[in-house]
């Protein structure tokens, strides 16, 4: 069994793996569980360091402190499976996060607010309001239309030149406000015609291959 985790291990943290030394604050460790839910699912490793040396959980609290976040600083509670492993006399706390079925899931932070989180390589990223409303679009059980202008003419021919572009760059070359760039953005990305992707912590989109 000793070889499943330092197989683990051996992966390094990334989009679906984290590890934690110790769990000394249920808010900030709600902000990982939700940004494996709100991805692609994920595994936290209690009792590893950063570098992969393990150093064992410190009490049986820290499975109460991870209980505590997932019910009181999750919206909605996200539901995760344990394991306990031993490696040489120390134990390693195995939290299995599954990806969520409807997205958003929210974290409460230190100023009461309800905020989303993605995970992005290794680290967990605060949702744009582009992701957003792209997850309430797809809750929505009627059709979605997609109307295909200037605006949307103007991105494309952009993006027909250029790799990427941000929300930003394509309010200032379309002259529209953020919030109807942000809706047209939001269309083409339901419809498959162009993809986010997350950049040192910026959000850019490209056209879908």
């Amino acid at each position: 069994m000793s070889r499943y985790i330092r197989q683990l291990i051996s992966q390094g943290e990334g989009l679906t793996l984290d590890f934690k030394y110790e769990i000394s604050d249920a808010r900030k460790i709600a902000r990982t569980l939700i940004a494996f839910s709100n991805t692609e699912g994920g595994k936290l490793l209690i009792g590893v360091k950063d570098n992969g040396n393990i150093t064992g959980i410190q009490s049986e609290e820290e499975y109460h402190m991870i209980e505590a976040a997932a019910q009181l600083y999750c919206k909605p509670e996200v539901h995760f499976l344990s394991r306990k492993w031993d490696i040489n006399g120390k134990t390693i706390l195995e939290i299995d996060i599954p990806k969520a079925e409807k997205r958003p899931y929210f974290a409460l932070s230190k100023e009461g607010k309800w905020l989303a989180y993605v995970r992005i390589k290794d680290q967990n990223i605060l949702a744009t309001r582009v992701l957003l409303k792209i997850w309430e679009r797809e809750k929505r059980k009627k059709g979605i239309y997609l109307k295909y202008g200037d605006r949307e003419k103007i991105l494309l021919d952009y993006l027909s030149m250029n790799q990427q572009v941000s929300l930003s760059k394509f309010c200032r070359i379309a002259k529209i406000p953020r919030r109807k760039a942000e809706d047209i953005l939001v269309n083409l990305v339901l419809f498959e015609v162009i993809e986010m992707a997350f950049d040192e912590n910026a959000a850019s989109y490209h056209l879908k291959k």
